[in-house]
């Protein structure tokens, strides 16, 4: 099976995180393989931890560093990230049936390629998300854009993962 990928954005504290956790747990429970790609925009955040020996490797020239502990294994590679494209970080989420991205909007706002779901908590931003974000898939969130006449399903995840879990085996899985 080819690898879907669907996009889960917003504007900043509507709960993109909650609708990507609600639907990774709902997802995996359904018996999908899921990796998550996370952007994180603070210029100065880090995964490595300083003073740590993975830290301490870098620090003396290490541009790849894999970490391995009893349950988890994880590679820092230390290379500015604005050149990288999402294709490249899809290829590392190999051997996972389906993708979900948060944040990255930027990279994924006009792929037609790659399905959106908008977490909105005003109309404002539901319309402005109308302009911004080719196919939306679903919008979620707060907001019930049900009133606005648009043809694009409103499902809450906050409350009803499982609807859109359905709604995105029916329409993007099973394609």
């Amino acid at each position: 099976m080819k690898q879907k990928v669907i996009a889960i954005v917003g504007a900043k504290k509507v709960g993109k995180t909650t609708t990507t956790e609600n639907l990774i747990a709902e997802l995996t429970n359904r018996g999908h393989k899921v990796a998550a790609i996370k952007h994180i925009s603070e210029p100065d955040w880090t995964i490595d931890t300083p003073g740590k020996d993975t830290y301490r490797f870098a620090q003396k020239g290490a541009k790849t560093i894999i970490a391995i502990a009893a349950t988890e294994i994880t590679t820092i590679e230390k290379i500015r990230t604005e050149k990288i494209s999402l294709n490249e970080l899809m290829k590392k989420a190999k051997g996972h049936d389906i993708i979900l991205t948060e944040g990255l909007k930027r990279e994924v706002a006009k792929k037609t390629s790659i399905p959106k779901i908008v977490v909105v908590t005003t109309r404002e931003e539901a319309e402005n998300a109308l302009k911004t974000y080719r196919p939306i898939f679903a919008f979620s969130g707060p907001y019930n854009t049900q009133n606005m006449n648009c043809e694009i399903p409103y499902v809450n995840a906050q409350k009803e993962p499982e609807k859109l879990a359905a709604l995105i085996e029916k329409k993007i899985i099973k394609t």
